[in-house]
């Protein structure tokens, strides 16, 4: 504990600074969140109970879970939760694989398994292998992944269904907690003509993942047409600034108090994916 010691003839500054850190935190309506990493999280294998595991880690960390609480999972643990991973040494090309792999010059074995997790390809260059995976989610290669999987040759899937996965964390939290909250499943994803990647919400439960201006007026009057926010897209991003992408082993993050988001009704991530005659990117890659 650190002790100040405060001159008498500070008293009446004190005075007002107590007045008005009463007055912003008490009695003006600020518009704030609370990003909450569950550190301490244990590491994940196949059959976990996930909803458990994040109940047991707010107890020890002392975070709290409310009724309108947003929890961001990674789709890393999710994936390691249902079994989905593999080795290559258990995959065998196909012909097709072999073809798409003298083109992308990437290894067969990884190439297979994009195949088997997609509905059709993009682009297939040397730089890059694009596909439409089954999900609907467009993405490179799949969505499969080899960052924080032990095992030299071992990868990670997509979960099958992550809206499922996401509604099944929700109603196991309700189930041991009574609380009702919004999960949304994030991954990491790369976007047309930006550098660097942001986490999108591949998964959701209990949310509505669009926050909707369109018909609202803005400061000056005028009518917004097409301010259609992809509002789980930014809770995921949100949660990824404490998450992190390397050893910090944050999973599973709390967002508190996000007033815009409405956390009911049924939707799902699916929402988020447009079709081809929406594209606008349509013919440019």
């Amino acid at each position: 504990m650190i002790s100040i010691a405060i001159p008498k003839s500070a008293t009446p500054l004190i005075s007002v600074l107590e007045t008005l850190i009463k007055q912003n935190g008490d009695d003006v309506n600020m518009q704030k969140i609370s990003i909450i990493g569950l550190e301490g999280f244990p590491l994940v294998k196949t059959g976990d109970n996930l909803a458990k595991m994040i109940i047991e880690t707010t107890k020890k960390e002392s975070v709290s879970i409310s009724d309108g609480d947003v929890i961001v999972v990674a789709q890393k643990v999710v994936s390691k939760a249902e079994g989905r991973t593999t080795q290559l040494r258990n995959v065998k090309p196909s012909e097709r694989a072999e073809e798409i792999g003298k083109i992308t010059l990437r290894d067969r074995r990884l190439v297979e398994l994009v195949l088997k997790e997609m509905k059709r390809i993009v682009k297939a260059s040397r730089e890059i292998l694009i596909v439409e995976d089954k999900r609907g989610i467009v993405c490179i290669n799949s969505g499969i992944d080899k960052s924080n999987v032990p095992g030299e040759d071992s990868y990670t899937l997509l979960p099958e269904d992550p809206d499922h996965s996401a509604e099944k964390i929700r109603l196991q939290i309700k189930e041991l907690t009574g609380k009702r909250v919004a999960v949304i499943i994030c991954d990491t994803y790369s976007r047309p003509f930006r550098r660097g990647q942001a986490e999108f919400a591949i998964g959701i439960a209990g949310i509505n993942p669009f926050k909707d201006y369109r018909g609202q007026r803005d400061l000056f009057d005028y009518v917004l047409k097409v301010k259609n926010v992809a509002i789980a897209d930014e809770i995921a991003s949100a949660a990824e600034l404490v998450m992190g992408q390397g050893n910090e082993g944050i999973p599973v993050v709390i967002v508190k108090n996000v007033q815009r988001a409405e956390l009911n009704g049924t939707f799902s991530a699916e929402d988020l994916n447009i079709s081809e005659e929406e594209d606008l990117f349509k013919g440019t890659l």
